[in-house]
């Protein structure tokens, strides 16, 4: 080693620039060996290329999912409304057919028979889509079932915290609840 430096101060600077050639030859063979032929960069560019492209068409495919998703959301609401609706008509039927054999009869008494049949078969159609009344009327009062309106002084100990009254019937649609009951509390 010492004789390489003794060589080098001895260099001739002709020699020393052939020298320091030689040394860059040799790294640019090294960095060339590193660096992938010209047709592996075209095949590494050719998959980039088409992973781009299968990326893009996902994404895209994503959106049209997305998109159709939110089209049938809307549409499975609609459908619903109208089975609801549908639903319902015999009873407005009946309530049409009731009015018009007051109107022809004025009998109070068959008036008041048809609407509670008319109101029970409204209650039944609603039943059968999920529908269910909350029982109020002298149970404890909670706020998760109840929205008290008012409160009364208590006429026992018993009735204290308890509801008394309902001005407006709660009701729950497939156990999850669509209207809180109006109730009056006992304090």
């Amino acid at each position: 080693m010492v004789e390489e430096m003794e060589q080098n101060e001895q260099q001739t600077p002709v020699e020393e620039a052939t020298a320091t050639s030689e040394n860059k030859t040799e790294r640019q063979e090294e960095v060339t060996a590193d660096t992938p032929p010209t047709d592996e960069m075209t095949e590494l560019k050719n998959e980039l290329a088409a992973q781009k492209d299968k990326y893009v068409r996902l994404f895209a495919e994503f959106d049209n999912f997305k998109r159709r998703s939110a089209k049938e959301r809307l549409e499975l609401i609609k459908v619903a409304g109208q089975e609801i609706v549908r639903e319902l008509l015999p009873v407005l039927d009946d309530i049409q057919r009731a009015e018009k054999a007051y109107a022809q009869d004025q009998n109070a008494e068959n008036f008041a028979s048809g609407a509670r049949l008319i109101l029970e078969k409204l209650q039944k159609s609603l039943q059968s889509k999920g529908l269910k009344p909350l029982e109020s009327i002298g149970k404890e009062f909670n706020i998760e079932f109840h929205e008290a309106i008012a409160e009364v002084p208590a006429a026992s100990e018993e009735q204290k915290g308890k509801i008394i009254d309902e001005v407006e019937s709660g009701y729950m649609l497939n156990d999850t609840i669509i209207r809180y009951a109006k109730v009056v509390v006992g304090k």
